[in-house]
């Protein structure tokens, strides 16, 4: 806590709704009073130690602030710390809480009573194996000294000497106030940086060591005191972020309590990169904070971290009913509590630890059993034009051919899907009206053009639309698409002239899987949902026989049909790539990237697409 510093508290109305019931429930027994619960040694069951999911894109890391006035000379009460603790026990696997930090201020006096007994409490992870950190904060040292102060009642119970055991402890600075600690979440290491309350020019020295030898560790802060109020840092947390924030780019993240309300700050280091930095402290409230903790919840695939605050304590009494006051405290909800940070992981982290491309996959790894067709683009120099034949990789004879339409132009471009095998794609410039641009279109006489499927099929492409394209101009250009009318084919339900299958981009825009099935008159229609612009889509569709899936990312679409599909109607016509027909005609032109396209004949499962 700062003594100096004007108490405020903002107002705060939890949701007592289902989520809340189902937590309470959850948590009955698990601090019943408001009483001292000793602490009981218990072995963990079979099967419950603490096991993180590491490769888990989501995970969650668990903060825990100032519980001082829990720990305050003869008034000590550990139930609503245990609460907490019991609470990530139990919590652990579904939240995938892979570490805790608390953010000193552990005790009021710092007295050998007041920090054996949360020390006490504290060994609920002890037993688990739970990775967790602590730091000393101005009432549990003498708030005068910094990390060389020597021994105090604080460091022979959270000294280096209590996280020998512990799989996330990486070391400690001389002293033993300043400590690190790497735990593995989405697949790689992560580092938390416990430091002491006021460092010493050696603190300064230690900690840019660690950083130095973990250069590709993303880095979490936690310290007592940095960030003041909204947007503003005290005067030591200004010296914190000149001496060591601003210069390592791999502090991304940093948490503090000691002052109140919960604040944050956003800050460009020296790298231009955002560094988020959060106040977070709740001693001020009922019951002294009631032990709350902060939940990170990390989600790599969406890049957003997911914050939310609560107090297992009350939650877990309120089977028993709550008083006004305890139903505003067991969850908080306002703006400073509750709230999302958005970071893009991958760019964020890509100064020091650049996710590395993923290799280009040879050609014969694509040619599963059943590949019809098989055509890339990779090896080309950028913006080169696209001349003679593209062949069919397959060996199966349906090479490509380019076809010009006014003064349309079809060249080669290095940009690829991330996960696309071949690194490489043609851009296709299309639109209308008037129409104009390039497609590709298979040779008379190649075996495709003849393909009935009806044992079933997968058609695959990786696509990307400009920032431009627009639906008045460009939508219903063609991905893959076979030539030929309904009414050709003697199939006269619905438009005639409409062709006999294609893979096109609609107004939204969005993939749509149109087709005249052997099995059917009309056209049978699978409709992906909008694909957002300049980013790359893999898209799938999946016959089996009898029915047909769209996917998108590996991903089944809503609006697959149920009626029965077999095999595709042809009247031996090619198949363009980039084009579409209408009433026998060229009609619509792609504009945007297609990269690596695959027909197999037969229904692949999802672990077989070419994104995998």
């Amino acid at each position: 806590m700062c003594t100096s510093h004007e108490p405020g508290q903002e107002s705060a109305c939890a949701d007592a709704g289902r989520r809340n019931f189902l937590r309470a429930t959850a948590l009955i027994g698990a601090a019943a009073t408001a009483v001292t619960i000793p602490a009981v040694a218990e072995a963990a069951p079979a099967g419950r130690g603490w096991r993180p999911d590491t490769e888990s894109r989501r995970f969650t890391l668990a903060v825990m602030p100032d519980t001082q006035y829990l720990f305050d000379g003869p008034s000590i009460n550990a139930a609503p710390v245990e609460a907490s603790l019991r609470y990530l026990l139990e919590h652990g696997r579904d939240d995938n809480v892979v570490f805790l930090s608390h953010l000193g201020d552990l005790t009021e006096n710092g007295s050998r009573a007041e920090c054996e007994a949360i020390g006490e409490a504290f060994e609920l992870l002890d037993r688990r194996g739970v990775g967790y950190s602590v730091l000393a904060g101005n009432h549990d040292v003498r708030s005068s000294t910094t990390d060389q102060r020597g021994t105090t009642p604080y460091l022979d119970v959270f000294g280096p000497d209590r996280f020998q055991g512990s799989p996330t402890f990486g070391g400690a600075s001389p002293g033993g106030y300043n400590t690190f600690h790497v735990f593995k979440a989405a697949g790689r290491e992560w580092l938390v940086l416990a430091l002491d309350w006021r460092l010493s020019d050696q603190g300064y020295a230690w900690a840019k060591d660690v950083l130095a030898q973990h250069p590709t560790k993303p880095v979490i802060l936690t310290t007592h005191e940095l960030v003041h109020g909204d947007d503003a840092l005290s005067s030591y947390g200004q010296q914190l972020w000149d001496r060591l924030v601003k210069d390592h780019d791999q502090i991304f993240l940093t948490l503090n309590g000691h002052y109140w309300p919960a604040a944050r700050a956003v800050r460009e280091n020296a790298a231009g990169n955002d560094v988020h930095l959060h106040l977070t402290n709740y001693q001020n409230r009922y019951f002294g904070g009631a032990a709350m903790i902060r939940l990170y919840h990390f989600d790599l695939d969406r890049n957003t971290i997911d914050v939310e605050t609560l107090s297992p304590w009350i939650l877990g009494r309120a089977a028993k009913g709550l008083n006004e006051l305890e139903r505003q405290e067991m969850e908080l909800s306002g703006a400073a509590d509750r709230f999302s940070v958005d970071i893009d992981f991958a760019e964020r982290f890509a100064g020091f630890a650049p996710v590395p491309e993923r290799p280009s996959r040879p050609a014969s790894k694509m040619l599963v059993r059943g590949t019809l067709a098989y055509w890339r683009f990779d090896g080309h120099e950028e913006g080169a034009p696209v001349a003679g034949t593209v062949r069919d990789l397959s060996g199966n004879g349906n090479d490509l051919t380019p076809v010009t339409v006014g003064e349309g132009a079809l060249t080669w471009s290095t940009a690829h899907h991330p996960d696309q095998p071949g690194h490489g794609s043609v851009y296709f410039r299309g639109g209308k009206p008037p129409l104009t641009g390039a497609y590709l279109r298979t040779v008379d006489g190649a075996p495709l053009n003849s393909a009935t499927f009806k044992a079933g099929y997968t058609i695959e492409a990786f696509y990307w639309l400009p920032a431009d394209w627009t639906a008045s101009r460009n939508a219903w250009a063609g991905l893959v698409s076979r030539t030929g009318t309904g009414g050709a084919a003697g199939k006269t339900e619905g438009d005639p002239d409409e062709p006999l299958a294609t893979l096109s981009i609609s107004d939204g825009p969005g993939p749509q899987w149109a087709v005249r099935p052997l099995n059917q008159q009309g056209i049978a229609t699978n409709w992906g949902d909008e694909t957002a612009r300049e980013r790359w889509w893999h898209l799938a569709v999946v016959n089996d026989g009898s029915h047909t899936t769209m996917y998108v990312q590996g991903c089944p679409v809503a609006r697959n049909p149920h009626a029965p599909a077999v095999g595709l109607t042809t009247v031996g016509l090619p198949w363009l790539l980039g084009g579409y027909e209408y009433g026998g005609r060229i009609d619509q032109i792609l504009y945007g990237r297609l990269g690596d396209v695959r027909i197999v004949g037969r229904a692949l499962p999802v672990t077989s697409f070419m994104n995998h």
